[in-house]
């Protein structure tokens, strides 16, 4: 394989100065500051708490596990997720499950949302499409521990939470 070069013609001090490109970046700036301060109007701005942003629908936020009707999880502890998960945020302890029906279910589900990345692969991993990211983008906590999300954490809030 050859390495190919290309000559270039070389630039004069006014070109290696970038003194037009910094006015004109700056002008752009100051365009657009003005252009804010004059005409708010135009300016997307949401009133946070009470107003919400919309959010696109395929919008990966928080996680959640869905309930059979009993309530009871529908993971099965499978560890598809967890062996899946890139970064590893992921931790689950199967225990037997009583109902004949279902083999096993996590004792405990905990994913460390400091380091989720939301690629969405334990989404994709489940077979039993019991793990979903919901539009919920808002989970800002005091400290780290309380990033670490437990099983009662993940559950569905409601029904029609997805």
């Amino acid at each position: 394989m050859a390495v190919k070069k290309i000559n270039r013609p070389p630039q004069n001090w006014w070109e290696r100065a970038y003194v037009f490109e910094i006015v004109r970046g700056m002008s752009i700036t100051m365009k657009h500051a003005l252009k804010s301060w004059f005409t708010p109007e135009h300016m997307p701005i949401y009133q946070y708490p009470e107003e919400r942003r919309p959010v696109a629908e395929r919008f990966r936020g928080r996680h959640r596990i869905r309930r059979r009707p009993d309530g009871s999880p529908t993971c099965v502890a499978c560890y598809c997720c967890q062996t899946v998960c890139p970064p590893n945020a992921i931790d689950i302890v199967a225990e037997e499950c009583d109902d004949p029906a279902i083999e096993k279910r996590p004792q405990s589900f905990r994913i460390n949302m400091i380091r989720c990345i939301y690629c969405g692969m334990c989404v994709e991993a489940c077979p039993k499409d019991a793990i979903y990211m919901s539009q919920d983008y808002e989970f800002a906590n005091q400290t780290r521990e309380q990033l670490h999300f437990e099983l009662e954490d993940l559950l569905d809030v409601e029904k029609g939470d997805r």
